[in-house]
């Protein structure tokens, strides 16, 4: 079997985690606050961590809430807001694990066409004024996973607008809006309108994924309603995980972590983009700014579970666009580069688009 090269997965490679600052970071916490992370704590999270979070938004921490991983977030969230038959908006694609965990709680799921700078606000009103009454609209505004692309400055201003006229609550989910590498970096939909926006993000793209330290920032009475179901949940999140994370905010190295993956990012986003113009240049992509992802569009006709089977067969792995959307995505598909090499990615295009030209000319794959 050829070595296994993955664009899979959204998760950075080990040798862009800054596991010496980590290390640092957990010997710090341990020894300015060992009776604080070592106890069972409270469902608000570690209050040191809770209270930085809050003053990067310009919130008072009674507005915060900090959980084991931003899915974590997303469950509480969808728990205090959404029940069986309510209406929610996403955006086609969208991530998914929400669509997976909006479907299991039944949501009366409504997708919105994505378009190079975030949903299609015109769309997403129309489909308002016909009479649709969501509860939540869920919009990843920063390097949408899996299409890779952001929300523009002025959609961020029409949204809010939106959600008051409408009565809804906008669930900005942004992981990635520290991960820009290039352009300018946009206002947050919380930063513009706090009382109809609830805010999440995740120390995983940052920091790493093994650390599960997300939050949710929000309207106070919310965000008190969603403690209460922590503390019904697990009592307190992990208090080890997030000291360590404060430590490692709090001194500097979250900075220092920032721009080693941001700088790594670049590069292999530039690396991916020129391979795949070389190697399938019949194919259709928006060339990231910032973040983990590229969309791919395959040449119309094109059977991408075909393609996934050949790429499989040659040690590639990649995510069928049709996982994103509720029907149809069988063209297209997503790449994930932050955890490939520059190397890798060559490689890896290589076969995929060795993979395409064998299907298209109809060469069987090979079973088993």
């Amino acid at each position: 079997m050829p070595e296994q090269i993955s664009f899979a997965r959204g998760a950075p490679s080990l040798d862009i985690v800054d596991v010496e600052g980590l290390r640092a970071a957990a010997d710090s916490a341990f020894r300015s606050d060992p009776a604080g992370m070592t106890a069972y704590g409270t469902a608000i999270g570690y209050p040191p961590l809770r209270a930085w979070i809050a003053e990067q938004h310009g919130v008072a921490p009674e507005r915060v809430l900090v959980t084991n991983g931003s899915m974590q977030a997303d469950a509480f969230l969808f728990e205090a807001l959404v029940a069986p038959g309510d209406a929610v908006i996403v955006e086609r694609p969208t991530y998914d694990r929400t669509l997976m965990s909006l479907r299991r709680r039944e949501a009366d799921v409504r997708m919105v066409e994505l378009e190079q700078d975030g949903i299609d606000v015109a769309a997403l009103e129309r489909v308002l004024i016909a009479g649709t009454t969501p509860k939540l609209a869920h919009i990843i505004p920063n390097f949408q996973n899996p299409a890779g692309y952001t929300l523009s400055a002025e959609k961020r201003q029409q949204l809010p607008v939106l959600a008051r006229a409408f009565g809804f609550t906008i669930f900005e989910d942004d992981p990635y809006g520290a991960l820009r590498f290039e352009g300018e970096q946009l206002p947050t939909m919380l930063s513009l309108d706090g009382e109809v926006v609830v805010h999440a993000s995740s120390f995983s793209k940052t920091v790493c994924p093994g650390i599960r330290v997300g939050y949710l920032v929000g309207p106070a009475e919310l965000i008190a309603r969603i403690v209460k179901l922590a503390t019904s949940t697990y009592i307190s999140p992990s208090m080890v995980s997030q000291a360590i994370v404060n430590e490692f905010c709090t001194s500097g190295a979250l900075e220092r972590s920032i721009e080693t993956v941001k700088q790594a990012l670049r590069e292999r986003a530039s690396t991916l983009c020129e391979a795949l113009r070389r190697e399938l240049p019949d194919a259709r992509f928006v060339e990231p700014e910032g973040g983990y992802f590229l969309w791919l569009d395959m040449p119309k006709g094109t059977n991408v579970d075909a393609l996934f089977a050949a790429a499989a067969e040659r040690g590639v792995q990649f995510v069928k666009g049709s996982d994103f959307v509720l029907e149809g995505g069988e063209e297209s598909l997503r790449l994930a580069y932050s955890g490939v090499t520059p190397e890798e990615i060559e490689e890896g295009v290589g076969r995929l688009a060795e993979a395409y030209r064998d299907i298209s000319a109809g060469v069987p794959v090979r079973s088993g």
